[in-house]
């Protein structure tokens, strides 16, 4: 697939069109319309974290301290080589190496940061059904399953996914082909090993997206999106996210015991949003109330975009005890205030790195979360259906504008076992 004519469209959203299609020519568009970036380089050496997931401490934050995600997001589907898939023998052993090679080429080729590249690697139930050994007691990774009685989601039955991220368009481009054998050099590094062989590249499964301000209200020529996205919102349905005061901390969503120590776990949930609905039948009051809580709207504590809460979505233990009240009374809850009511001691559980997509051709979004335990987003997102409200479903928050696609289940290991670990490592 080639990357269509321009035709009109902003330089931010075109080149958001060449990630999602991917490939040489995708590359080759983000040249054409890029000035010469001079991306950092990356090392060579072990002093990158454990963690994979470490990455809020190398992103930029905004004014009030909230860490600003990477601009670009690539999500690579990928299923083992069937002559590996027993997961014994020395081929499994070369295969572990190879694929730890490339991971390291990608790491001496950009600085890891949203202005070089950031990634990680996590692996499904299903990658580990083929091991003779269990998972650890610490690891919590069910399969992924529908979590409201209304939803019948696909799910990520594959191997593993790699998730890209940068500021630039570019980067994301050109480490996918080089962990796939297309590129024989990655910014003045050499590719001297890729996945090819041990992993396929499912392509039907590749999901893109993007974080920024402005970057939503410039998808009004995708079908569903609506001229009346704020012009400054980073996301579909008008508002920021990820508070930093709202966020659970890295620490909090890191696995701290065992062989698994220091990796984590990640819920990806691809939804459709029903955008016109959402903007066309709602004002903004109602999208305040639906969003964050009545009182939020009440109070005008938001501003145009989220811009007026700062550091925090502004839930406090008054205002989530409320949601029951709320239900009756106007007879509207907000999703924030539903979900913080599975705060553990008033923290919350999740670290989200969800953006946006205009996969298909249509707005929607990859909530990507990352916990300790799925038992944990389990929890959370119950909460948010809010089956135990009296509520009218469209009142429900943002329940009846947003719909569960494709789900799974991942764990995201520390650094040292990131490469095709088996159950139980030593």
């Amino acid at each position: 697939m080639t990357v269509p004519a321009r035709n009109g469209l902003s330089r931010r959203d075109y080149l958001r069109m060449a990630v999602a299609v991917g490939g040489a020519s995708a590359i080759s568009a983000c040249v054409d319309e890029q000035d010469d970036i001079d991306v950092p380089t990356g090392t060579d050496d072990d002093s990158l974290p454990e963690r994979q997931h470490a990455w809020d401490g190398f992103l930029e934050t905004d004014d009030d301290g909230n860490v600003q995600p990477p601009e670009h997001h690539v999500l690579v589907a990928l299923s083992l080589e069937a002559k590996l898939d027993d997961g014994d023998g020395d081929s499994f052993d070369d295969a572990r190496e190879t694929v730890e090679t490339s991971l390291r080429t990608l790491e001496r080729a950009y600085e890891w940061s949203n202005d070089g590249l950031l990634f990680t690697i996590g692996y499904t139930p299903s990658y580990f059904d083929r091991f003779d050994g269990e998972l650890p007691e610490a690891v919590d990774l069910p399969e992924p399953e529908p979590l409201t009685v209304s939803e019948d989601p696909a799910f990520d039955e594959f191997d593993a996914v790699i998730h890209l991220a940068s500021d630039h368009a570019d980067v994301v481009l050109r480490a996918e082909e080089a962990l796939f054998g297309e590129l024989e050099e990655l910014n003045d590094e050499p590719v001297e090993d890729d996945l090819t062989g041990v992993f396929e590249r499912l392509d039907d499964h590749r999901r893109t997206g993007f974080v920024g301000e402005g970057l939503p209200a410039e998808h009004t020529d995708v079908g569903g999106v609506p001229d009346s996205v704020p012009e400054d919102a980073p996301f579909f349905m008008g508002f920021r996210s990820g508070f930093r005061e709202s966020q659970a901390t890295e620490d909090r969503v890191t696995i701290e015991a065992g062989p698994f120590a220091g990796g984590t776990t990640q819920q990806l949930s691809s939804m459709g949003i029903q955008l016109e609905v959402w903007f066309e039948q709602e004002n903004h009051t109602q999208r305040v109330m639906k969003t964050f809580s009545p009182e939020h709207a009440e109070k005008d504590l938001v501003g145009e975009v989220g811009e007026a809460l700062g550091a925090s979505s502004g839930l406090t233990d008054e205002r989530i005890e409320a949601t029951e009240a709320d239900a009756t009374n106007p007879g509207v809850v907000g999703h924030a205030q539903k979900a913080a009511r599975a705060r553990e001691n008033g923290n919350p559980l999740l670290l989200r790195r969800d953006f946006n997509t205009v996969d298909g051709d249509s707005p929607g979004l990859h909530f990507l979360s990352l916990q300790r335990e799925l038992t944990e987003f389990r929890a959370v997102r119950d909460a948010m259906t809010g089956a135990d409200l009296d509520v009218q479903t469209l009142n429900n928050g943002i329940m009846g504008y947003i719909f569960v696609d494709r789900r799974g289940n991942y764990l995201v290991p520390p650094r040292s076992h990131r490469s095709l670990p088996p159950a139980s490592p030593e």
